[in-house]
């Protein structure tokens, strides 16, 4: 028996070589490839959405934009055209999630520093106190890189319009108060064409994590 197998040891060595391929391949087939979806106001938390658009469940994009940066300049709609970005929303003066959410974006910042498809954009719930000049010198203690992320500034009801009927992403904060916002943790990821595709805890290192390697299988799937 013995001498049998070292007879046809040739054989049997490229047979295993065989059945290691074929299994490999299969098991590469039959994996389940990784995709992210395509989230529209009908799948996000309700608290979070303007009732005027609680309904929409395909189709949904971010609408039309115009606002104030850190430095002044107008931020539009058009200054992110064809990039992936992260967007999120707070006030310079939060002491509670804020800091944390900050730093946590800086690392995201870090992470594609030298990569031009990727962008971050930040609104301030309280334009009232977050002028341009406030929001340049929290860019400026946060290491804020001004081609890469921009702070931005503007009306309080343009700003409460786009972060719950478009950005799916803040709470309305007192009804009797006209616009009034209340901003959560979420970091909102948004790919090339306008469309929401998911939603991280702004506060957790692991959610962190996992919104950079999200933001590196869009920039592949957009490149295939």
């Amino acid at each position: 028996m013995q001498s049998f197998f070292y007879k046809y040891r040739k054989f049997f060595g490229a047979l295993l070589v065989f059945s290691i391929i074929t299994i490999s391949l299969f098991y590469t087939a039959l994996k389940p490839k990784k995709s992210l979806p395509i989230y529209n106001p009908s799948d996000v938390n309700p608290e979070l959405v303007d009732s005027t658009v609680q309904y929409i469940s395909k189709y949904h994009t971010i609408a039309d934009f115009s606002f104030t940066n850190q430095n002044g300049k107008t931020i539009t709609q058009k200054d992110y055209e064809g990039k992936i970005y992260v967007a999120d929303f707070f006030f310079t003066t939060c002491k509670s999630i804020c800091p944390k959410m900050t730093t946590n974006l800086v690392d995201v910042q870090k992470a594609f520093l030298d990569n031009p498809k990727v962008k971050l954009l930040s609104f301030t719930v309280m334009p009232d106190i977050d002028s341009v000049s406030v929001l340049k010198e929290y860019a400026k203690i946060n290491g804020v890189n001004d081609n890469k992320w921009n702070l931005v500034t503007g009306d309080k009801k343009a700003i409460y319009t786009m972060a719950r009927k478009s950005y799916l992403a803040v709470k309305q904060g007192k009804p009797e108060e006209q616009y009034d916002m209340v901003h959560t943790e979420n970091f909102v990821l948004v790919d090339s064409k306008k469309r929401v595709r998911g939603f991280y805890d702004g506060t957790k290192k692991e959610e962190i994590q996992k919104l950079v390697e999200d933001i590196n299988w869009l920039l592949e799937d957009e490149k295939n």
